[in-house]
């Protein structure tokens, strides 16, 4: 029978695996059980440990021998998750004006990773192993008896231990169960405007007015519903309010409603207080069918306009009932909502009636500016402070609600130093009562589903206005399991759907410059850096290699200012890393020689990008990186992969674009059976495809398949990979013996596949 032999080396664990001819019984179901409960939504991270284990508990009689003392760690483990996991969502906001309650909050996350690390390496091992005794007459997948030997007890020892500390402290900081989010500063909307306070939105309003006066009308329903859709801060609300009251739009409409909704959507609540705004005094009814008669006979046969505003949820059915009142309206009806929220908008209305806000052009966020800050253009500091006060405005990106927040802290402020201070804080270091920018950002976050705001998080690697690419961003979701999947959907499909929900609720939004990238707003990124911590790190700037250490875990580096030995240290700091990405814009290091700096190669690393680095070779030390699960050597001059490569069980993509002297691909690449994208792509010297690629069944994208002449390698390993998607290139057809080979390769079967 076998047996798991850990040990711990520097940072790593290394796990042996031994065959012994004793059979203990030790149930896989708790360790399970520890899994699911891992399943819990931290600081934009969610570590999915069951998935590392799906490998190894396909089958029930896949069991696991381990100590006493082991299994009792781990159990209390269990029980240590089960005790935090309800006042996450309370720390969560407390951390915003909390130092210690954010402390709390990375400590946590830190022997969180440290645990999925472990039983991720301790899965992968299980998953990779082969029986070595071929007399064993039970397959090695319906039972493997495992035991987790001293130094892997210490390691779950040490993970205990922080997580004993932190559940006694959760009630020392006052932590409590299922907290709500605190809106107290938020204000409700009214009907009421300033119309002399609004500037750069005459166009817009224009428009609306014209959608609203519109007679036209859907045959099924008189009532037509308009949302204005845009991201917090916007200015979705003084839009609307500018509407409701022009003298166009009194005029036409006999009645007129403004509820304010936000989070209060009960259709009970919003249906009584628009019947109380409609005919004075509100309605005292309970139930909701007498509300809805109620409000269906003030409207029948009248034309009103009734504005919902801030609607965050996007239940179909509840509105479709709260709805059903309005249609006894006369022709021409309108109610017109304001939401954060595509999706939102789509349950109401048509895509076509989306009205997307957009961003104020720069003189137009000058004019808000003055407006708060009260700074006369006749006055005498204004030459002086209109450079600091522009600089200001460029660094709010055209939201109106962060010129008016800062340009409100600088009223009736003359003296140079306060402004050029504002300019130089971190909107992060303003305080929660003066600035309103950080909580109008953050209900947006809060609102986002957990295995959005683990996605969303994960992007403040990139560096500020960057330009990211949609299918590259996924791949990335997917090394940190961020993809929940669900039954035979594709990750990469998930993928796509999360991505264009944050597009939907205004996190993303497409680039100016190539609408197939995509930029995140700089407060909504500095929103993703707060949240981030420690864990992400971007490095441009030598000078803060004092900030990374162990519980940097992802590392982005975009610009070399200083030497090698620099660049060493940053790397070496971060010992538990598992992301490195290099988006620098010009070349790196003229050379770098990997057998010669082994630093490189860390255990943990899950992405490793060596994109356009002069690297000609890679050592058999890549195939110790058994967590990776992402290599990217484009635009290097590699010539030979090494064959090591093919013990990387966990690798999902592995990209080689533009590797202009790679002639092989690695003979065992049919070993990467968890392969998902393989970008050959500019490859140009490739000469053929390894054998028995039909064994890589969860290929989604394989840019170029070159026929080989041998069986093996040939058109008909095309047959089975019915997955792929997106654009793909077969060369080389002159090896295609017959037709009846052409036929095995089964291309109308690949139904993804794009001209």
């Amino acid at each position: 029978m076998s047996m798991l032999h850990m040990s711990q080396a520097g940072s790593s664990y290394q796990l042996d695996i031994h065959i012994y001819d004793a059979y203990f019984g030790y149930d896989w179901n708790m360790l399970l059980l520890l899994s699911l409960e891992m399943d819990v939504y931290l600081q934009g991270v969610n570590i999915y440990v069951g998935k590392k284990l799906s490998s190894i508990l396909e089958d029930d009689d896949f069991v696991l021998q381990g100590n006493h003392s082991a299994r009792k760690l781990l159990e209390k483990l269990d029980d240590y998750l089960c005790d935090v996991e309800p006042v996450l969502d309370d720390a969560e906001l407390k951390q915003f004006g909390n130092d210690r309650v954010k402390k709390w909050l990375v400590d946590l996350q830190d022997a969180l990773y440290m645990a999925d690390d472990f039983l991720d390496e301790l899965s992968t091992k299980a998953a990779t192993a082969t029986p070595r005794d071929p007399g064993n007459s039970s397959p090695w997948s319906h039972s493997v008896d495992s035991t987790i030997e001293d130094n892997g007890v210490n390691v779950i020892e040490k993970i205990v231990g922080t997580l004993e500390f932190l559940v006694g402290r959760k009630d020392k900081l006052g932590l409590i169960n299922s907290a709500k989010l605190d809106t107290s500063w938020r204000i409700p909307s009214t009907s009421l405007v300033v119309s002399s306070d609004i500037f750069g939105r005459d166009e817009d309003k224009e428009n609306i007015i014209k959608l609203l006066l519109d007679d036209t009308y859907d045959a099924e329903s008189p009532v037509t519903v308009i949302p204005i859709v845009g991201m917090g801060g916007i200015g979705k609300t003084t839009l609307a309010q500018l509407v409701y009251n022009d003298t166009k739009v009194v005029a036409k409409f006999e009645t007129r409603a403004w509820v304010y909704v936000a989070e209060n959507s009960d259709p009970d609540n919003v249906t009584r207080t628009i019947a109380g705004e409609i005919d004075f005094p509100p309605c005292n009814m309970d139930n909701f069918d007498s509300l809805q008669t109620d409000l269906k006979m003030k409207l029948t046969g009248k034309t009103f306009l009734v504005v919902l505003d801030d609607v965050w949820h996007d239940q179909r059915e509840t509105w479709e009932d709260f709805l059903k009142p309005f249609r006894y309206g006369s022709n021409g009806s309108k109610i017109l909502l304001t939401t954060r929220s595509e999706k939102v908008a789509s349950v109401f209305a048509t895509n076509n009636l989306h009205y997307r806000l957009s961003l104020l052009l720069e003189e137009d966020c000058w004019s808000v500016f003055l407006k708060h800050s009260s700074i006369s253009t006749n006055s005498k500091q204004y030459t002086t402070l209109e450079p600091i006060g522009r600089k200001i405005i460029e660094k709010c990106k055209g939201l109106p609600l962060a010129v008016k927040t800062l340009g409100g802290l600088l009223l009736n402020k003359y003296y140079e130093g306060d402004w050029e201070n504002i300019f130089e804080s971190e909107i992060w270091e303003l305080s929660e009562n003066d600035s309103k920018i950080v909580p109008a950002l953050r209900v947006s976050y809060h609102y986002l589903p957990s295995h959005l705001k683990r996605c969303f998080v994960y992007c403040s690697l990139y560096p500020e206005d960057y330009e990211f690419d949609k299918d590259e961003l996924i791949l990335l979701w997917m090394t940190e399991d961020l993809l929940q999947a669900k039954g035979n959907n594709r990750l990469e499909n998930i993928g796509c759907a999360y991505f264009d929900e944050l597009v939907a609720r205004s996190f993303f939004q497409p680039s100016s410059t190539n609408k197939k990238l995509f930029v995140m707003h700089d407060l909504i990124h500095d929103l993703a850096i707060f949240i981030a911590g420690k864990f992400h790190f971007h490095l441009n700037e030598w000078e803060n290699l004092h900030m990374i250490d162990s519980k940097t875990r992802h590392l982005l580096v975009t610009e070399y200012k200083g030497s090698f030995h620099l660049f060493q240290e940053a790397y070496n700091r971060a010992v538990h890393m598992r992301t490195f990405l290099d988006l620098s814009v010009f070349d790196s290091f003229q050379s770098i020689d990997i057998e010669s700096n082994p630093w490189l190669l860390q255990q943990r690393l899950r992405v490793l990008s060596f994109y356009s680095f002069t690297i000609e070779s890679l050592p058999d030390s890549i195939g110790e990186l058994i967590h990776l699960r992402y290599l990217n050597l484009s635009h290097t001059p590699i010539v030979a992969l090494s064959e090591s490569i093919c013990k990387l069980y966990n690798l999902q993509t592995l990209k080689l674009r533009n590797c202009t002297k790679l002639e092989m691909l690695p003979s065992c690449m049919h070993d990467l059976v968890n392969l998902r994208h393989l970008d050959t792509r500019g490859a140009s010297c490739l000469k053929e495809m390894p054998k028995k690629m039909s064994k890589l069944k969860h290929l989604n994208f394989l840019s170029y398949y070159i026929v080989g002449a041998q069986e093996e390698n040939g058109i008909r390993e095309l047959g089975t990979l019915d997955n792929l998607d997106g654009s793909f290139c077969i060369s080389k057809l002159e090896n295609v013996k017959n037709s009846g080979e052409a036929l095995e390769a089964k291309m109308g079967n690949k139904k993804h596949i794009t001209l």
